[in-house]
């Protein structure tokens, strides 16, 4: 079974950049698709973006659309999403996802 571990996250002001790693141990991500979800105090935990590892399609939410980025390291084993002009609203724990299998998740705080 994959293990995946989250890392990249931290307090960053409106405007800023961070890049989110997701990397897999014990199996490869092999063929499928690799997810981002947030999860915010008191809300429920929402779709972020999408990346194929085969072929590397994306897709976004929305909300992030033109701001995140997410792609992938075959060789590492790693997924990551590059988030800019970070806004307030996206404060959440980060986690990555594939086939059921959650990591434990990376704080992003954005905040003057």
């Amino acid at each position: 079974q994959v293990q995946l571990v989250e890392s990249g996250g931290g307090l960053v002001q409106p405007g800023g950049s961070l890049r989110l790693s997701c990397a897999a141990s014990g199996r490869t991500f092999s063929t499928h698709n690799v997810n981002w979800y947030r999860q915010a105090p008191g809300r429920e935990r929402g779709f972020v973006a999408s990346i194929a590892w085969i072929g590397s399609g994306t897709v976004y939410a929305d909300s992030v659309k033109g701001r995140f980025t997410a792609s992938r390291d075959i060789a590492k084993n790693t997924v990551y999403l590059q988030m800019n002009s970070l806004k307030p609203e996206d404060t959440a724990k980060y986690y990555c996802t594939v086939q059921g299998t959650w990591g434990q998740g990376t704080q992003v705080t954005v905040s003057s």
